[in-house]
């Protein structure tokens, strides 16, 4: 994968941390989808309207914009550029939380849950 699908813009389109990126490779290894790219964008639904969707897949489709970032392979799709373009997403694990985080400038609001936004 290359970056020649991605946007010009000054912000990335979808930036991970170390930690994050760690975790997505070692949630791939279990499952067994090494080579895989992580699929990122958003879906309606959720407590606030919209909702964060994450998934390994093979290959990108044809409109999709793909990426890489820290050795991991990013897919995007065009639909959910506009909601996602700058979001920082991290991973952590501490007693009083763990999982995926979301710091997405171009969210109104969001859930207690942290996954739902508007």
């Amino acid at each position: 994968m290359n970056n020649t699908n991605v946007p010009n813009t000054a912000a990335p389109l979808v930036t991970l941390t170390d930690a994050a990126v760690e975790k997505v490779k070692s949630m791939m290894g279990k499952e067994g989808k090494e080579g895989y790219a992580l699929r990122f964008g958003v879906v309606t639904g959720g407590c606030a309207g919209l909702s964060y969707e994450m998934k390994f897949q093979k290959t990108p489709y044809d409109n999709d914009i793909a990426f890489e970032h820290k050795g991991l392979k990013v897919i995007v799709n065009q639909e959910s550029t506009d909601f996602v373009r700058g979001i920082e997403i991290d991973y952590v694990d501490t007693l009083r939380d763990s999982g995926f985080k979301y710091r997405n400038p171009n969210a109104k609001s969001s859930c207690g849950c942290g996954t739902s936004f508007s």
